[in-house]
């Protein structure tokens, strides 16, 4: 098999799974396989793609308590981040973003996770809310990383798993699917993608509906634990994909 679409497949198989069971994560478990072996164009649309198709998904098999009280300043902040992402992307510097992403996530999700009495960040509102939706917009236009800097924050506040699930799986698909069509529209999507979005969208299905099972036995505590594990190992995913390269350069 070729070796690009066994990278496909096999990235969105484990991606596909993970967003299953925590709500995020898929453009950044995807990108620790991709990253080796797409073109960075394609691998970000493939990456907003897929975890697209996870957030339909769930939408249908996994239904969280819409809160548009909570969700809107999230909402804002991202739609006003995405046409930036994706202004972004051309010029961005990939290899210096994720070194950036890993770090933080590497060094920050270990300390919350083995000290679970931090306390919860309480001050903010939806000011901060909406400056945090506007990180994940940004973000989202580079490729897909919508709920990585939302979920941390959710976590932060020591939302419980519900309310946090809602909030990132309606945040995610919103942001999302603007994400997707601003692509389209700035000419990032080519049919010679095609192919890959045919392997990808079969490979996702059945371990996005088992992780999407599998949330809905787990604590919260267990919650907490899987979301920070996935955070931090995300975290170090991406140092190592791209620190040989700044140090190399």
């Amino acid at each position: 098999m070729d070796t690009t679409i066994l990278s496909l497949a096999l990235g969105a198989a484990v991606a596909g799974f993970v967003q299953g069971l925590s709500g995020f994560a898929f453009g950044l478990v995807a990108m620790s396989f991709w990253a080796w072996t797409l073109e960075p164009r394609l691998a970000a649309v493939m990456a907003v793609f897929g975890a697209l198709t996870g957030q339909i998904i769930s939408a249908f098999s996994l239904r969280r308590g819409f809160d548009l009280a909570r969700l809107w300043p999230f909402l804002l902040g991202g739609f006003a981040g995405i046409p930036l992402g994706v202004a972004l992307l051309p010029l961005l510097d990939a290899t210096l973003f994720k070194a950036a992403l890993g770090c933080l996530l590497a060094i920050w999700c270990p300390v919350m996770l083995f000290a679970p009495r931090l306390p919860a960040i309480r001050v903010g509102g939806r000011l901060a809310d909406g400056v945090v939706g506007l990180t994940g917009g940004i973000m989202g236009g580079f490729g897909g990383f919508t709920g990585v800097i939302p979920t941390l924050w959710c976590t932060l506040r020591r939302m419980d798993k519900d309310a946090q699930r809602s909030i990132i799986q309606n945040f995610n698909l919103a942001t999302l699917a603007v994400t997707m069509l601003s692509y389209v529209v700035a000419g990032n999507v080519t049919r010679e993608m095609l192919p890959s979005f045919a392997i990808v969208a079969p490979a996702m299905l059945i371990p996005s509906l088992i992780g999407g099972r599998l949330y809905i036995g787990i604590s919260e505590v267990a919650f907490r634990q899987i979301v920070l594990a996935l955070l931090t190992l995300s975290g170090v995913a991406l140092l190592a994909a791209s620190l040989p390269r700044l140090l190399g350069s």
